[in-house]
């Protein structure tokens, strides 16, 4: 499987999971979890559903013109979707709060991949 397949792949995957969730957020947790439990369960799926479109917008640009600084976004936007709303969902069902400190490590592997995407674009040549 080519890299542009595994992000468009994923981030399909991820879109989808983001309706799910979030519905279940909204009607299977909404008498389950504190108000406060709760936000941090959507905060999960709303960045979540963010970064399935970075995959997708990835992917398609992998397309037309494949580049390492691409592969890199890719791989960073899922480590971020893994680390930073696996750990919310996590902390959120669970309430365990020691969960939070992997949240961080999350947020920083989405800046590196909106870095890498940026790089990436920034060195694309126009070609005629």
């Amino acid at each position: 499987m080519n890299n542009a397949r595994t992000y468009l792949t994923v981030g399909a995957i991820a879109g989808f999971l983001t309706v799910a969730l979030g519905a279940f957020g909204a009607h299977g947790l909404k008498h389950l979890l504190s108000p406060e439990m709760l936000l941090i369960f959507n905060k999960g799926v709303q960045y979540q559903g963010l970064h399935a479109l970075a995959l997708l917008i990835t992917g398609s640009l992998m397309l037309h013109f494949p580049a390492s600084s691409l592969r890199w976004a890719g791989r960073f936007f899922m480590l971020g979707i893994l680390l930073f709303c696996g750990s919310l969902y996590l902390l959120a069902i669970t309430q365990n709060r020691s969960l939070g400190v992997i949240t961080p490590f999350g947020g920083l592997s989405f800046l590196a991949g909106w870095a890498f995407l940026g790089i990436a674009c920034w060195k694309r040549e126009d070609r005629p």
